[in-house]
């Protein structure tokens, strides 16, 4: 199933490897320029609302040992990545790492998962390559979609069409490492509504809140893979469709919402591609937590601190977020999704969210 997307890929890869060839052919020390991944060299595009690299570039040479064995572990890696894309095969990231222990030099092996993971990183933002077109899958997020759509999917056994509620059971559509070798065919949706745990999902499922309401329910699960932040990004800018999230009322779960919406600092470089600034957030808001007398834990020291970052971070510099997050500093309180079932088990589907989603307009 190589594509012109695999063609591209390699000879990007081909280009950084000539390149180191062309600097000892000059007589130059080989070296490989990135931006510095620092949190003080991640900026805030004030105008795309997403986090992207500053201007400071960090230069891997090989004038040091350490630097040659970075180097060295790149071109390894570039081979592995090239002969994978002309076999047409692909590979995990935690098999990149056991796979170097194959390779003929001992200097190029990696040492940890860590590094192995941040060199594919590397490669991805000087080859202007992304890790999927590598063939470079994360293990398994296990997110999930349910709702009105019929996709076609690209797979080594041909194409698919499936409908993502008449097609899979319970568990929904499980998003592809890749989810651009989806097509759009058919949807009746009118929104997408994220949801953080999977506890939530199975209740709006079981509650049939996708088919009542023509939604299409993404399962975050937890921190959201590239893979789910893309599609869902892939729904609002193809298919024209609002998209709500939906988690915890603390502050990690605002962090959830933030990657989705903005981008995470991670992945800087592929905010454009990722996220979706337009997102909005349904809560659980502090105030839900006062309004519907929610079940609590008292706030430890680490919420608070993390809240007060919040504070100070640009995609938190809102009347709306400002409000809500001195708010919940004020009661010393965070809430679950699941304790508005202490509302009883369709509270959240027949009365919380469609007055959340009619207050935002979606609805």
């Amino acid at each position: 199933m190589s594509s012109d997307t695999d063609s591209e890929a390699q000879e990007k890869l081909i280009d950084l490897a000539a390149e180191f060839y062309d600097q000892m052919d000059r007589g130059e020390i080989p070296e490989m320029s990135i931006p510095t991944r620092t949190k003080s060299n991640i900026v805030f595009d004030e105008d795309e609302d997403v986090w992207v690299y500053g201007e400071r570039e960090s230069t891997r040479s090989a004038n040091s040992i350490r630097g040659a064995r970075k180097l060295l572990k790149a071109i390894y890696t570039i081979e592995f990545l090239d002969n994978q894309l002309e076999e047409d095969r692909s590979s995990t990231l935690r098999e990149l790492y056991y796979l170097s222990e194959s390779w003929d030099s001992n200097e190029a092996q990696f040492s940890d998962q860590d590094e192995s993971n941040q060199l594919i990183e590397d490669l991805e933002i000087v080859s202007d390559v992304r890790r999927e077109d590598f063939h470079m899958r994360p293990e398994e997020s296990g997110a999930k979609v349910m709702g009105p759509l019929l996709l076609r999917e690209q797979t080594r056994r041909g194409d698919r069409e499936i409908h993502c509620q008449k097609d899979v059971g319970q568990g929904g559509y499980q998003i592809p490492n890749n989810p651009d070798t989806i097509e759009f065919l058919e949807n009746d949706a009118e929104f997408v509504l994220a949801v953080e745990t999977g506890g939530m999902r199975d209740r709006l499922v079981e509650n049939g809140f996708d088919d009542e309401h023509d939604a299409i329910v993404v399962h975050l699960g937890g921190q959201p893979a590239r893979a789910t932040r893309r599609l869902t990004k892939r729904f609002h800018d193809e298919l024209g469709l609002p998209v709500t999230v939906f988690t915890d009322g603390d502050p990690w779960s605002y962090r959830i919402y933030g990657s989705v919406a903005y981008g995470s600092i991670k992945s800087a470089h592929l905010s454009e591609y990722l996220a979706t600034p337009e997102a909005k957030f349904i809560g659980v808001q502090p105030e839900d937590i006062v309004e519907y007398d929610l079940p609590t834990d008292p706030l430890s020291d680490s919420d608070i601190n993390a809240l007060e970052s919040e504070l100070e971070d640009p995609r938190f510099q809102t009347d709306y977020w400002e409000e809500q997050i001195e708010l919940q500093l004020d009661i010393g309180k965070k809430s679950e999704q699941q304790a508005l079932a202490s509302h009883g088990l369709d509270f959240v589907t027949e009365t919380y969210l469609p007055e959340r989603l009619s207050e935002m307009g979606v609805l």
